[in-house]
């Protein structure tokens, strides 16, 4: 798979061998040229305006709803448009009644989007938190979710894709084990949903979050997914323009499916994006997408192992390209600026998941490198040999 002529950016930078996809993917000519049609032809506010324009952007963005609902096996009434997969949480999060049942159940593996706006909650008295532990490579087992998940849990949450370690995971399990105990599960999918097929309704998720620029397409763009009968369930964290049928004095009659959520003007450019995303994905197809990745997963950790660094997660076949490590002696941001150096980008740090670092024993966390559709053998086969270099100095 050659996708690169696709990337202006790496048109412009054709020495680059950027391996940071995690943190921010690439952006495809299709998806930067989706977004500034909104500005070019449109140029106008849905859901508002009557004129053509309006109306336009209306079936435009309707029609980029249905796209990114598709996408992941989902209905659009039940597709909720946010910033990114952190106000998807959030909204998960915070907008739950916890009054009958009040326990959490979540992992120390999860990102901060996740642990953050549960542990506000837990100092507010408002939940009962409850963190499962992870083995000594990150993984969570089904075991440890099942004992964990009671009869006292209102919701379950983690991730499909895990951004420290690169493990898929076993979200399908944990949905079953929070079924079968009458709880809630919301799945961050920003991990997950651009690296391999996710369906919504087989998976048995009840909230799904994602987020537009992890998956080709732009930043500012997201999406939280739910079971159109549990919209009734969520308290909005906003509102505001477009959330109401009516006020009069001070009654409000708020508007009842998923646009009660979307609060002022959105940003239409980002969803005809993040649909032109999903289109270039769909004709590669998830399971190419899938196979690449292992393909490139299997390359890294080899030439990890083969430049002596200490590698992080486990080794399986459900393991997207994505691997943080050490090298002995050397600190995370230190290899991270001499990887820069050499053309190559990564990112270095705890990755917005500090107890998830520190639980694998990167202490003072570690180096990341990501791959997705526009990388190659050879971007690897490079960090690898740059690695043996930076090595060398620490000998």
């Amino acid at each position: 798979m050659n996708l690169r002529g696709d990337f202006p950016f790496l048109g412009a930078n054709p020495g680059l061998v950027y391996l940071d996809r995690a943190c921010t993917s690439l952006k495809p000519a299709q998806v930067i040229d989706a977004e500034a049609s909104y500005y070019r032809e449109l140029a106008a506010c849905g859901g508002r305006s009557s004129h053509a324009f309006g109306r336009k952007t209306s079936e435009r963005t309707e029609g980029a709803r249905e796209k990114v609902a598709a996408f992941v096996g989902a209905d659009a009434s039940g597709l909720i448009w946010t910033r990114n997969t952190t106000e998807g949480l959030n909204i998960v999060a915070r907008g739950l009644d916890y009054s009958k049942r009040n326990k959490v159940v979540t992992s120390v593996m999860e990102h901060h989007a996740v642990l953050l706006p549960l542990m506000n909650l837990e100092k507010k008295g408002i939940i009962r938190l409850e963190m499962v532990r992870a083995a000594h490579d990150g993984t969570v087992g089904a075991d440890a979710w099942a004992g964990a998940v009671d009869r006292d849990t209102a919701l379950v949450i983690t991730n499909n894709g895990s951004n420290t370690t690169g493990w898929r995971g076993n979200a399908r399990e944990a949905a079953k084990i929070a079924h079968d105990n009458g709880a809630l599960i919301c799945v961050d999918g920003a991990q997950g949903v651009p690296h391999g097929k996710t369906d919504f309704r087989r998976d048995g998720f009840d909230f799904l979050c994602f987020s537009g620029h992890k998956m080709l397409g732009p930043t500012g763009i997201g999406a939280l997914v739910a079971r159109k009968e549990l919209l009734g369930r969520l308290e909005p964290l906003m509102s505001g323009g477009g959330t109401v049928k009516t006020v009069r004095g001070r009654e409000i009659e708020h508007l009842t499916d998923q646009t009660r959520f979307e609060a002022g003007v959105q940003h239409y450019s980002g969803m005809l994006g993040l649909a032109a995303a999903c289109d270039y994905l769909k004709r590669i197809g998830m399971d190419r997408v899938e196979a690449h990745e292992r393909s490139l997963a299997a390359a890294l950790r080899r030439e990890l192992e083969a430049a002596g660094a200490t590698v992080y997660g486990p080794d399986d076949s459900s393991h997207s390209a994505l691997y943080s490590f050490n090298l002995a002696g050397a600190k995370p941001h230190d290899v991270a600026l001499m990887l820069d150096k050499h053309g190559i980008a990564v990112r270095s740090g705890f990755f917005c998941a500090q107890p998830a670092m520190e639980a694998l024993g990167a202490k003072a966390g570690a180096v990341r490198a990501s791959c997705y559709v526009y990388n190659t053998a050879e971007d690897v086969e490079k960090l690898g040999e740059t690695l043996v270099k930076v090595k060398g100095l620490y000998a």
